[in-house]
């Protein structure tokens, strides 16, 4: 497959990789599971940034689903409204609250964690891969087609599916990656009426419809939603590169979207 995909790259104009050293650009400190969102001055961790948003964000506010920057926008309101000491005072009652109990929290918890994910690394933002970018990596690994049936009694599954996506994400530069995950959300994620049509890579190098199915099938099923993904990361002085995977937020939460959510 590698000889017959460089033949079809050989077709695309793609831009030079950045230069960026992933582990130099960490924002974490030592011993901390996530970097702090910086704003306004201030440093806030997922709980801080999280309990600042409740106190802002309508219950209507999750539906659309809103933009990172609409969001980080969103928290700069906060924080200017709430000031230093009062962001302190409602995180510790925000950690006290039952996720369970307001659907309200498990989406400010959520938007918070994005947050996190976005100013993973200095110079850059980085976001998670698409349902779609994670199902093109599935196709191009070595992982084999399955009867879905089949695949969701196979033991130690979501090892199996770790390992095949960080073989696939390498197969390919992250811009044909990324370009040919929005291809595949369009052909799986939305009403057939409402599909564009594919483009001649896309057909070119992942040939097989029924593989295509069964992968996307894979990472959007309620048993991978907990699956861990790699960051895509896009340095400040351009291009795209594929960072590390991170842990899962506060309450086990993970960020699952069909479209990219920078």
């Amino acid at each position: 497959m590698t000889t017959a995909l460089d033949a079809l790259y050989a077709h695309v104009t793609l831009p030079p990789g950045p230069v960026f050293c992933l582990a130099e650009m960490d924002r974490r400190q030592e011993g901390d599971d996530f970097p702090t969102i910086p704003v306004n001055g201030l440093e806030l961790d997922v709980n801080e940034a999280a309990a600042a948003l409740f106190e802002v964000v309508a219950d209507g506010f999750a539906l659309p689903v809103p933009t990172t920057d609409h969001l980080y926008s969103a928290l700069r309101t906060a924080v200017t409204t709430l000031g230093p000491a009062g962001i302190a005072e409602v995180s510790q009652r925000f950690a006290d609250l039952p996720q369970a109990g307001s659907p309200r929290v498990g989406h400010c918890q959520r938007f918070a964690y994005r947050l996190a994910l976005s100013f993973w690394y200095a110079g850059a933002r980085s976001r998670p891969m698409t349902v779609g970018e994670a199902g093109v990596a599935l196709y191009l690994s070595s992982l084999h087609r399955y009867r879905m049936a089949d695949f969701r009694e196979l033991p130690r599954r979501a090892l199996l599916i770790s390992r095949s996506l960080h073989e696939g994400v390498v197969a390919v530069p992250t811009e044909t990656l990324i370009r040919l995950g929005a291809f595949m959300s369009a052909e799986f994620g939305v009403p057939a009426d409402r599909q564009r049509e594919r483009e001649w890579l896309y057909k070119q190098a992942l040939p097989d419809y029924h593989r295509r199915r069964f992968c996307f099938d894979v990472m959007r099923s309620g048993q991978a939603q907990s699956q861990p993904m790699p960051l895509i990361v896009r340095p400040d002085t351009g291009g795209h590169t594929v960072g590390l995977t991170p842990p899962a937020g506060p309450g086990g939460v993970r960020v699952r979207s069909m479209r990219a959510e920078w």
